[in-house]
Formats: structure tokens, sequence, C-alpha cells
């Protein structure tokens, strides 16, 4: 029996977090891009799609271009914009 690549866990911030009523969330994930990510989670969650639009992945400690690509098992941030003065 093949093994199960681990799961993605995304993290959830600021309005991102409320918007989706949780701080986290674990996907399958055999691997692929930051934008394919990005619309998996959008599916997964069609609540926060239009704010996931506008912000920032991260993965590990650094952001991370739309063609980069996401390892199954990687811990990933979604920091959505941030206003203030």
């Amino acid at each position: 029996m093949p093994d199960n690549p681990p799961p993605v866990r995304v993290t959830l911030f600021a309005g991102m977090a409320e918007a989706a009523g949780r701080r986290s969330l674990e996907l399958p994930w055999t691997g692929g891009t930051v934008a394919d990510l990005r619309h998996r989670v959008a599916a997964a969650m069609p609540a926060i799609a239009p704010l996931l639009a506008q912000s920032a992945i991260a993965l590990g400690n650094r952001y991370a271009k739309a063609d980069e690509s996401v390892a199954a098992g990687a811990d990933v941030a979604i920091i959505p914009p941030v206003s203030g003065g």
C-alpha cells in the first residue's frame, strides 16, 4: 500500500482567520505551486477567496512567488493585506 503524503498545513492571520472562522487548516497535498495551493484553499473555503487573491503566501519564513513549488507537508502562512498608519 503506498504511503499518503503529509498534508500541507496552512496558517491564517488577521482578517483572513476571522473570515474563515479558524486560524489554520490542513489540506491533502501531493505537491504543486503556490498558485495551485491558492486555488485549493479558495475551493476549500470560498468565503475567503476574495481576500485570498490579495494576500501574500509565505513558505517557512519568506514570501513565495506564485510559481514556486510547495512540497507535501509544508508549513504555509497566508498573510492578508495590512492597512494602518
